[in-house]
């Protein structure tokens, strides 16, 4: 079956065995011609060598040369994409309650059939970045789509995909409201903490949703603590050990616009007067060698070390370096929350670097909790690439 106006594909022979295994990836090595002359972010159809139909997709003129979010052949019209929007919302209902939590991820890439897609909800504000032109394109079927799911609950989508589209087509993008308007900072509750969210001028859509449920874990060890929030952000792990009576939490980022984003969230949490809580604008390795106080508690969340291959095996010694350092400045029996977001760096690299960090040290170390995203960041079973955030609870004796 032809799809309207659209390219074909064809794979080298011996080449769908990928796709028939549903990855959502088609990369250049396995095109042996195409049919048409497709444009960047042009629908395509994937097909066999033989002319066989596997999927639909979008087309890029790179390494992955295309994004599939169908395996039967259809016409991506409003109606398309409005069930794919409402299965990813009624994926996310089953763990959904406003009363407590009313920001969350609605689309999750190729974790909701949706590559080089994102939307995140911020209490009735969703915020869309295309990392893919062809998602790109398809915004003004996404508005509808989302308008049609969500009716009134909706008050606001805001493009954000300036800095996640390909650095040539991005010039002509600017981000924007595609629909109604809401002023920021915008309040919402996470686990019945408040933060205030700058979609316009943050990083990502304007707060780190996947910490979610570390940041929860984080409070349940948090009483009395004195802990120290290294990479702080907008200060999410600082508000949930606050909430759950830490001691002392020292807050630092290296960017001052940062730790301004840490104090905001912390003065709507507990008011202007928080004793508890101090904000440092420094690099945290500099913060790290210069403090001579003990920490109960570590939190190291920096961001990706690596976004290449090539990148990856400074990135492993930046890692090995920081949690060396981290693990100097705990107490005995101090607890280290440790992250990776590279997506490059995967679970068991990431762990033998700090296990490498560990000896380095001369530290023993147990493992308390493994850690990943939250679950509104599904990975596709068949694209373990999605499982991105890697994360280790470790008691450092």
């Amino acid at each position: 079956m032809g799809i309207p106006n659209s390219s074909s594909i064809f794979l080298k022979p011996n080449r769908q065995e990928a796709v028939l295994r549903r990855h959502p990836w088609v990369f250049s090595g396995a095109i042996g011609h195409i049919e048409g002359t497709p444009a960047d972010g042009d629908l395509v159809q994937v097909c066999t060598h033989k002319g066989d139909f596997l999927a639909l997709g979008h087309f890029y003129n790179g390494s992955i040369a295309v994004k599939i979010f169908s395996y039967e052949p259809t016409t991506p019209d409003a109606a398309f994409w409005q069930q794919k929007l409402q299965n990813a919302r009624t994926a996310r209902g089953i763990r959904h309650q406003p009363q407590a939590t009313n920001c969350y991820r609605l689309v999750h890439g190729e974790g909701d059939g949706l590559p080089g897609l994102v939307i995140d909800l911020y209490d009735g504000v969703a915020v869309v970045q295309a990392h893919a032109i062809g998602m790109y394109r398809c915004l003004p079927q996404l508005v509808l789509a989302l308008q049609a799911v969500y009716g009134d609950e909706l008050r606001a989508i805001y493009n954000k995909s300036h800095e996640t589209l390909p650095e040539e087509f991005a010039k002509n993008v600017q981000n924007g409201y595609l629909w109604g308007t809401c002023p920021v900072p915008h309040p919402v509750l996470e686990n019945g903490n408040t933060f205030l969210i700058d979609w316009e001028t943050g990083q990502k859509t304007g707060f780190f949703i996947d910490q979610r449920d570390n940041r929860a874990l984080l409070g349940h060890y948090a009483a009395g603590k004195r802990i120290l929030n290294a990479f702080c952000y907008s200060g999410g792990f600082s508000v949930y050990a606050l909430a759950a009576g830490a001691a002392v939490v020292d807050s630092v980022d290296a960017s001052k616009k940062a730790v301004e984003l840490v104090v905001r969230n912390i003065v709507a949490n507990f008011g202007p007067d928080e004793p508890r809580h101090h904000a440092y604008a420094e690099d945290v390795m500099a913060f790290l060698r210069n403090t001579t106080e003990p920490y109960e508690v570590i939190i190291l969340d920096p961001p990706a070390y690596a976004k290449s291959i090539a990148k990856r095996h400074q990135a492993v010694q930046g890692y090995k370096r920081l949690n060396a350092e981290g693990m100097k400045h705990l107490k005995p029996n101090g607890l280290l929350f440790t992250f990776s977001c590279s997506q490059v760096v995967d679970q068991a690299l990431f762990y033998n670097t700090v296990v490498a960090a560990a000896l380095e040290v001369g530290r023993q170390v147990r493992v308390l909790h493994q850690l990943t995203q939250a679950p509104d960041h599904p990975v596709n079973f068949f694209h373990p690439e999605g499982s991105y955030l890697k994360g280790l609870v470790l008691l450092v004796e």
